[in-house]
């Protein structure tokens, strides 16, 4: 059984695929230095559709990279800085009063939330309200404003960037909007070499200028191409009984979880899956796929309780385990087929 939706892929258009990603991934290197598995994990999640959260301290380049990912594909993008005074209508837009053939009518004045890519700086350090009002539009892809509704334009993602929770300023995201990000990916700091390289490549307050790596319609043929990629059986179930065992009771890993991942982690887990094998350049989605995307899957979908967060437990360290403990395979396979595993 398959969860693609359409014919299998060609060889030719798996090379061409493994190609052209590896071209964008080229090309975001040379804006975030000595950060390739973060850049692999950032392309794996747009190609799955889904949105971005980039935690980690300020000056590490998070906003930069997304910038970047934006020129490289040539969308239309927009930034917003998020700051407490911020108003949902400030990100969706308001319908203002105007003539029109001399009647007073509301036109609804479209927010800079309608573009391909929204880049939402600082997400947490808005109130909880505002950043409510991105919940529709990551979810339905489109904005309801005065009793009209507004679809935004496709392909539309949220790349946000977020301080750690301990600074000051910082409101948490919500768990249903925490839920509506494919990945919450840390962004962590850089070692020496990469920060020598820094120093003598980059000024402060100049942007890498980065051109489109290929035209809108070549990445649009890519996303179509991700849903096309096979998702065998056997590694359905490994997602099913993985995403199981995030909950109480179901896993020696989980002892200290008090709420497990949703559904909706089962189809992040396959899409994200579906992704890295295009860009390995495989017309299937493998084991080894799902345990690469799973910790940035599935660490902002398990809640620790009080005293498993006294005790130093973390829910990423949570992931590893199940990762350790979850058998790929629920029964072993005969011995005449091992050799021909999805591996």
């Amino acid at each position: 059984m398959s969860t693609s939706s359409s014919s299998p892929l060609s060889d030719q258009e798996l090379a061409d695929s493994a190609r052209d990603i590896e071209r964008l991934l080229a090309v975001l290197d040379t804006v975030l230095f000595g950060q390739r598995p973060l850049i692999e994990l950032v392309v794996a999640g747009v190609l799955a559709r889904g949105h971005i959260l980039l935690e980690g301290l300020p000056g590490l380049g998070k906003t930069e990279l997304v910038k970047g990912l934006a020129h490289a594909l040539a969308l239309e993008s927009r930034r917003v800085q998020f700051t407490p005074d911020l108003l949902p209508g400030d990100i969706t837009g308001n319908p203002m009063l105007q003539e029109v053939d001399g009647k007073r009518v509301f036109i609804f004045q479209r927010g800079p939330i309608f573009a391909n890519i929204l880049l939402a700086d600082e997400i947490n350090r808005a109130s909880p309200k505002t950043q409510s009002a991105l919940l529709e539009a990551m979810q339905e892809k489109r904005v309801t404003a005065g009793g009209d509704t507004h679809a935004l334009p496709d392909p539309f993602f949220v790349l946000a960037t977020q301080n750690p929770i301990e600074l000051e300023g910082t409101y948490p995201l919500p768990e249903a909007q925490l839920d509506r990000f494919l990945f919450k990916i840390e962004v962590t700091r850089n070692p020496p070499d990469v920060l020598q390289r820094i120093v003598l490549q980059r000024e402060i307050g100049v942007t890498p200028d980065i051109a489109p790596v290929f035209a809108p319609d070549v990445f649009r043929e890519l996303l179509a191409r991700v849903r096309r990629v096979h998702v065998p059986e056997v590694v359905a179930n490994y997602i099913a009984r993985l995403v199981n065992s995030t909950h109480p009771g179901e896993s020696a890993a989980s002892a200290g979880v008090r709420y497990g991942a949703s559904p909706r982690a089962a189809l992040a887990l396959a899409a994200a899956a579906k992704a890295r094998g295009l860009r390995h350049g495989r017309p299937h989605a493998s084991f080894e796929d799902v345990q690469a995307v799973a910790s940035p899957v599935l660490s902002h979908r398990i809640l620790l309780d009080h005293s498993a967060r006294l005790d130093g437990a973390t829910s990423t360290g949570v992931v590893q385990k199940l990762l350790a403990e979850v058998a790929v395979q629920s029964t072993p396979l005969p011995s005449s087929l091992r050799a021909a595993k999805i591996a």
